[in-house]
């Protein structure tokens, strides 16, 4: 199996987690290790690396990747919201810093049976956990109309998600849908090239993946679980891909930071309610030059904020 994925913005991720040599570092999002990599170099061997990821191919590119580190190691299969459960198991109370870097993976767009790609032939599938039978297969030809429409317009941001929706449920009387080719061939009969937009099945395919995967759902309280584990001065840094993902992240991150809740008339605080995180400056974009080497790139928001109260 070959791996191939470039992470983005590592020089920015390495300076937004603030490395401490004999840290604890939880990657929420392992992937090859692209990352993780470069946050074990700077551990020494009383320094703690974990990662986390739900893709079987990614865990067997990682744990190659990332053999030769002087730290110590620990590669676990499972989805970022049950970090919880997965420190527990590890005896782990509180970490120096957490990463999360959303979204699909090069490989996973550029390995045809996947189902991932739109350019790609191949079975509609896009599980990122191959261990789960919920597949885009059953998106497709078992959501009603209206269930349909709902996330290629919520997760997708499709202005056509009612003419989509509508050709895909004619065409699943017939028979079912069972490629990412059949799907494919109905999106462009049914939403036309844009100038800027792209391919008209790019957005169909980003919301049937995202609702498969539960990518949404799931990240505010994974992102509230990271921040409750770290320690003190600890930081937290996530990489987004597109704007759902991103909006998620910046109001999580403004909740969390937020002090005094008490109403606007009240003259003075009673609630004592402390901000939990200090987010830190804007979003941070990859560079031209990097965007150069790798057009994935291109879409990336980086996020970073620092653990300043710890809850009760």
């Amino acid at each position: 199996m070959n791996f191939e994925h470039k992470s983005v913005m590592l020089d920015e991720v390495l300076t937004a987690l603030d490395i401490k040599p004999n840290g604890r570092y939880l990657d929420c999002t392992l992937g090859g290790g692209g990352h993780s990599k470069v946050i074990g170099e700077k551990l020494n061997r009383d320094g703690l690396l974990i990662g986390l990821d739900q893709d079987d191919d990614a865990i067997t590119a990682a744990t190659k990747n990332l053999s030769g580190l002087a730290c110590n190691v620990k590669i676990l299969r499972g989805n970022f919201s049950e970090l919880d459960k997965i420190l527990d198991e590890l005896g782990i109370d509180k970490i120096d810093g957490a990463l999360f870097d959303l979204g699909v993976s090069s490989h996973q767009i550029d390995t045809p049976e996947r189902g991932f790609s739109y350019i790609k032939n191949s079975p509609l599938d896009m599980r990122m956990d191959r261990r789960k039978n919920f597949s885009a297969r059953d998106v497709i030809n078992n959501y009603d109309e209206t269930a349909l429409i709902k996330i290629f317009h919520e997760y997708g941001e499709e202005r056509f998600s009612k003419r989509i929706a509508a050709a895909i449920c004619r065409n699943r009387k017939i028979s079912p849908i069972e490629t990412t080719g059949e799907l494919v061939k109905l999106i462009e009969q049914n939403a036309p090239h844009t100038k800027n937009g792209g391919h008209p099945a790019k957005r169909i395919f980003q919301a049937v993946r995202i609702e498969v995967n539960g990518e949404l759902t799931i990240l505010s309280d994974a992102i509230k679980k990271a921040v409750g584990r770290l320690k003190i001065g600890g930081r937290i840094a996530i990489i987004t891909f597109h704007s759902l993902e991103d909006r998620i992240v910046k109001e999580t991150f403004k909740t969390l930071a937020q002090g005094c809740i008490c109403p606007k008339n009240f003259p003075v605080c009673v609630c004592n309610h402390k901000a939990e995180i200090k987010i830190l400056g804007r979003a941070k974009l990859p560079t031209l030059a990097e965007i150069e080497l790798n057009s994935r790139a291109k879409p990336a928001k980086l996020r970073v904020a620092e653990k300043i109260f710890q809850r009760t």
